[in-house]
C-alpha cells in the first residue's frame, strides 16, 4: 500500500497549533473531499487545530469491478455484513496510528487529538482511535460501520474515549442499521457514546456542520 500523502490545514490564526483534528474521507475520494469543512465549522476564538485530511492509497475495488480508485481497503460485497480486506483496514489505521504518534512527537498532547472518518474513513477510525495506546481527544463516526467490531484489540487508554455517531437516516450506501449497530455495540462495551441522526443521504448536511463544530469545541476547548 503507498502513502500517497496528507492535506495539512494549519491554524488560521497564524500561531502554532494545540490540537490536531484528523478527517478520513470515503471510497473513491481523497483528502480534499473535507477541505471545504474546515473553514465552515464555527469553532471558537482562540482554537488553534490543525487538520490533517490524509489521502487513500488507490487500489482494485471488488464491488467496483477490480477498478483503481482511492480506497482505504478492497470491498469484497456490499451485504450487510459487509466483507472488507481487514489486512487492508489495519494497515490503513496502522498508518493513521503513526501520523498520530507524529503529532505526538511535535507537542501536540494526545487528548487533544480528534480522529473523525466519513464512510469507509470511518470504520479505519474506529480500528485507529479504539485501539491506539494514548488517550485520544474523540472519536467522530460519520455514516460508517464498525468493520472490526469483532477483531479489534481495544486499547485500555481509550476505554474512556467519547465517541460521536452521525448517520443519515435516508442513506443507500450504509445504511443507518449499520451505523446503529455500531453504537449497540460500543454500547455493549462500555464505551461512552452519543448517537445522532439526520434526515439525509450519504452524505453530511448543513445541520451536521454546526453539531461538529459544537462537539470539537466541547472536546478541545
Amino acid at each position: 500500500m503507498s502513502h500517497p500523502g496528507e492535506l495539512i490545514i494549519e491554524p488560521k490564526s497564524g500561531r502554532a497549533a494545540d490540537a490536531c483534528v484528523f478527517i478520513l474521507h470515503g471510497l473513491g475520494a481523497d483528502g480534499h473531499d473535507f477541505e471545504p469543512l474546515v473553514p465552515a465549522l464555527p469553532l471558537r476564538a482562540g482554537l488553534d487545530v490543525r487538520f490533517i485530511l490524509p489521502h487513500a492509497p488507490r487500489l482494485p475495488v471488488t464491488i467496483n469491478g477490480g477498478m483503481v480508485m482511492p480506497a482505504w481497503y478492497d470491498i469484497h460485497e456490499m451485504s450487510l455484513d459487509r466483507r472488507v480486506d481487514t489486512a487492508q483496514l489495519v494497515a490503513s489505521a496502522e498508518r493513521i496510528q503513526a501520523l498520530m504518534q507524529e503529532q505526538i512527537g511535535h507537542g501536540i498532547d494526545s487528548r487533544r487529538i480528534i480522529l473523525a472518518g466519513f464512510s469507509q474513513g470511518g470504520a479505519v477510525a474506529y480500528q485507529a482511535a479504539l485501539s491506539f495506546d494514548a488517550p485520544l481527544g474523540g472519536l467522530l463516526a460519520m455514516s460508517t460501520y464498525f468493520a472490526t467490531a469483532e477483531t479489534v484489540a481495544l486499547a485500555e487508554a481509550n476505554r474512556e474515549l467519547p465517541i460521536e455517531i452521525h448517520h443519515g437516516t435516508f442513506d443507500p450506501v450504509v445504511p443507518e442499521s449499520l451505523g446503529k449497530a455500531a453504537y449497540q455495540r460500543l454500547q455493549a462495551l462500555g464505551y461512552a457514546v452519543h448517537y445522532q441522526t439526520y434526515p439525509m443521504a450519504h452524505a453530511v448536511c448543513p445541520q451536521q456542520v454546526g453539531d461538529i463544530a459544537d462537539w470539537l469545541n466541547a472536546r478541545l476547548g
